[in-house]
């Protein structure tokens, strides 16, 4: 986590100063803080995903509903890293379309999963 800040608190402070004299530049290294960023937060999604995979074997949940949220996870974090490099570089309407076409991603890659519920409930109530 101290590495993270780190990375964060550098990539911000020398952002800000390039801002002052070459803001074109300010928002590359804004961007490439971020890049630097996904090394440590991959680490930890290798964590998430071998802890998602030890609760998937104790309780026998279906490998296609554990893809579906990885899928989620991997969507939601790089449409708010697209959409934040966007906003810094004054693009807020185009960080409103990635955050829109993110979320209608995800509802795409849900729908299966919807669709199960659904037929779940159907066959409970005797249809």
């Amino acid at each position: 986590m101290i590495q993270a800040v780190m990375i964060g608190i550098t990539g911000v402070f020398l952002a800000l100063f390039l801002k002052q004299t070459k803001p074109e530049y300010a928002v590359c290294v804004s961007a490439g803080t971020g890049i630097l960023l996904l090394f440590p937060v991959a680490e930890r999604l290798s964590l998430v995903i071998e802890n998602i995979r030890l609760i998937q074997s104790a309780i026998s949940i279906q490998s296609a509903y554990i893809q579906v949220l990885l899928k989620i996870i991997g969507i939601t974090y790089i449409s708010e890293f697209a959409a934040d490099i966007c906003r810094d570089a004054g693009c807020a309407a185009v960080a409103g379309q990635i955050g829109v076409f993110a979320k209608l991603s995800i509802l795409a890659v849900s729908m299966p999963i919807v669709s199960a519920l659904l037929q779940t409930i159907q066959s409970f109530l005797g249809g």
